[in-house]
């Protein structure tokens, strides 16, 4: 199976639509963007050539072969090596919930998929659901229905919504919540399988969830018990 992770790239705010159709021109069709403010200092903003800005966060999903021809025009469309440009990295998937959601968040992208299996075997997984904007209580409400600790919001904007009549059936709005849910390994299959049946893609939540490898933790005291 050809590998897949979450893409995230960071670049100044203001560029949003020429970033749309660079993902576009790449068949990377869904995405979420957050928006964000940098943190560095004076010193070093100056020793980067950098001037302090707000920032936007993109969010996409995309396969190896994918990330391997839109990280050469990274480099030679968007300039990202300029300092201030901006930063992209990948964070491995370990799963997704349902075979129809993968071929939803990678539309477009050449996929092999043989069978549902586990990306990367970690003791901690991330779990991150993608939900219609107001539904935040739907979600955790089903999360803790399967004993999950608490999450973590952030507010972002979608793109794809044409093609998610076409994969899952549904109309899905621009804005978007996003809940980030830190759990045990033993814990994710229930928690997953909860969100999707009581705020999954057929509720008014819309929700799509996957889950990103987690290699080590502090101050999770829920999580490190007994460990």
């Amino acid at each position: 199976m050809n590998s897949v992770f979450m893409l995230g790239i960071i670049a100044n705010r203001g560029i949003r639509e020429k970033f749309i159709q660079f993902f576009k021109f790449h068949n990377i069709h869904v995405t979420l963007t957050v928006l964000g403010e940098g943190t560095a200092n004076s010193a070093i903003l100056d020793y980067l050539g950098m001037e302090a800005t707000q920032k936007t966060l993109y969010f996409a999903f995309v396969t190896w072969d994918t990330w391997k021809l839109l990280k050469k025009d990274l480099y030679a469309q968007v300039k990202i090596d300029v300092p201030g440009r901006g930063i992209a990295f990948l964070i491995p998937l370990s799963s997704i919930g349902g075979k129809t959601r993968l071929k939803y968040l990678t539309v477009g992208q050449e996929l092999s998929i043989e069978e549902e299996s586990t990306l990367q075997n970690t003791d901690y997984e991330l779990l991150i659901t993608i939900a219609n904007s107001g539904y935040i209580e739907t979600i955790m409400d089903a999360a803790r229905s399967a004993n999950a600790p608490g999450g973590t919001v952030i507010h972002a904007k979608g793109t794809g919504a044409k093609h998610a009549k076409r994969f899952l059936g549904i109309s899905l709005a621009e804005e978007k919540e996003m809940i980030f849910i830190v759990v045990r390994k033993q814990q994710k299959n229930g928690i997953m399988k909860a969100i999707m049946e009581q705020a999954g893609t057929q509720s008014p939540a819309g929700g799509i969830i996957f889950s990103l490898p987690v290699t080590s933790t502090a101050g999770l005291r829920m999580l490190e018990e007994d460990t």
